[in-house]
């Protein structure tokens, strides 16, 4: 396979993150309705989670088994600071978002329309955008991992299993697009379509980026630190799609969309398996 080939394989992948966008642009839904598509979202980044989680870990336990104690420290290391990194870095700043909004209410004096419309746009966006922008990042980061995945097996002559992780990622970013846009349903003001191609560049574009370092350098290093990264993120936005399904919906509804996007995850994880057997 040509390095070309491999490119735009790679670029095809990332690209059907876009199939689930036009979701967002859904309009008078139901706070159940909202509810089970921000579960299954969740259900979908839970297995996520654990997908990027199980290859970050994977590595610092061949250095453990092997005796090497050095690479292990060193890995651990990586997986603790990017984790955390991904982790807090989306906590603390979203306090910083929430008090910017806040001040645009209690700041000295009355604050008036039009220095609430500027504060809401230095803001950037609604919070069921930044809530999708967050999601976006986490998968977007994933993704980068995984498009390095490909790009290195490309480079190392392994066709079939660049072939299979191209169908594999493919098939889990198609499903990546719902989870981005289930906030988004119902929001008070339709997202453009130009914002919608945004968060598909934030979350898709990565596994394109991935697949072109790939090809001329893949370090193990790099690869967990980026795994850490996104696990911390996801986790992050997994707890904040929680509060959101239990305030709109029943604990049934929330639990079945939860189930029915672990198994959305896990089936596309199987027949990527199936293939590669």
């Amino acid at each position: 396979m040509s390095t070309a080939q491999t490119l735009l394989l790679g670029a095809i992948a990332g690209a059907t993150i876009f199939l689930g966008l036009p979701i967002g642009r859904m309009q008078n839904v139901s706070a159940a309705t909202k509810a089970f598509l921000a579960s299954v979202a969740t259900g979908v980044l839970v297995f996520l989670f654990w997908d990027v989680l199980s290859q970050a870990v994977a590595p610092i336990e061949d250095a453990l088994t092997s005796g090497n104690d050095g690479t292990f420290l060193w890995r651990a290391f990586l997986l603790l600071a990017g984790f955390g990194v991904g982790l807090m870095s989306l906590v603390y700043y979203d306090l910083w978002m929430k008090r910017r909004r806040r001040k645009a209410f209690l700041g000295p004096g009355a604050a008036s329309t039009a220095e609430f419309e500027h504060e809401h746009h230095f803001t950037g966006m609604s919070p069921a955008r930044w809530l999708a922008t967050f999601i976006a990042i986490g998968i977007g980061l994933h993704n980068f991992s995984e498009g390095l995945a490909i790009g290195q097996a490309s480079a190392s002559n392994e066709l079939s299993l660049a072939l299979v992780l191209i169908i594999g990622f493919g098939l889990h970013n198609a499903t990546e697009g719902l989870g981005i846009c289930a906030p988004l349903t119902g929001d008070r003001e339709r997202p453009s379509w130009s914002f919608l191609a945004l968060l598909g560049l934030i979350g898709g574009g990565p596994t394109f980026i991935g697949t072109v370092i790939g090809q001329v350098w893949v370090n193990e290093s790099v690869m967990i630190l980026f795994f850490a990264l996104a696990a911390g993120s996801i986790l992050y936005v997994v707890m904040e799609l929680l509060n959101v399904g239990r305030a709109l919906a029943s604990k049934p509804v929330v639990t079945w969309g939860i189930l029915l996007g672990l198994f959305l995850g896990f089936a596309t994880d199987f027949i990527l398996v199936a293939a590669g057997a």
